[in-house]
């Protein structure tokens, strides 16, 4: 008896550890600065050392987002990623988001373009899609 209760928690926590680490060896690497106009990385995002946040006027440059493990982080909103998905060129996340005024779940839809290009698609609306760029590290 004890010996199959340490077989089925071994076999539970190698499902645990399965369904935490990523689907692939070369999943997408999320993690930087996404800016809407690569041109304008340095407008949108400041640096201070190794921490990168948004510039005062950023929004009159265009949107982006920052993403660092499993936090999201726009200019007015927070979001912590709960659940992600990686479908061949498609990233699909749910986030749990909160900006001064309300909490709530999102769903994120990305098509990788290449290495620093990705593509935000919303479900339902089609034609509606904005490209991001990666700007470049310190």
């Amino acid at each position: 008896m004890r010996y199959s209760f340490r077989n089925a928690a071994f076999s539970a926590l190698l499902v645990g550890a399965s369904i935490a680490m990523p689907g692939s060896a070369v999943a997408f690497d999320l993690n930087g600065a996404w800016a809407s106009d690569a041109d304008n990385c340095a407008k949108v995002f400041v640096r201070k050392g190794a921490q990168v946040s948004f510039a005062d006027m950023s929004d009159v440059y265009g949107g982006g987002f920052i993403i660092e493990g499993d936090q999201i982080t726009g200019k007015f909103a927070r979001c912590r990623i709960k659940a992600k998905k990686d479908d061949d060129k498609a990233i699909n996340l749910v986030a749990a988001c909160a900006s001064d005024i309300m909490l709530q779940n999102v769903q994120f839809s990305l098509r990788e373009v290449d290495a620093n290009t990705v593509i935000r698609m919303f479900p339902g609306m089609e034609s509606m899609e904005i490209k991001y760029a990666r700007c470049p590290g310190p």
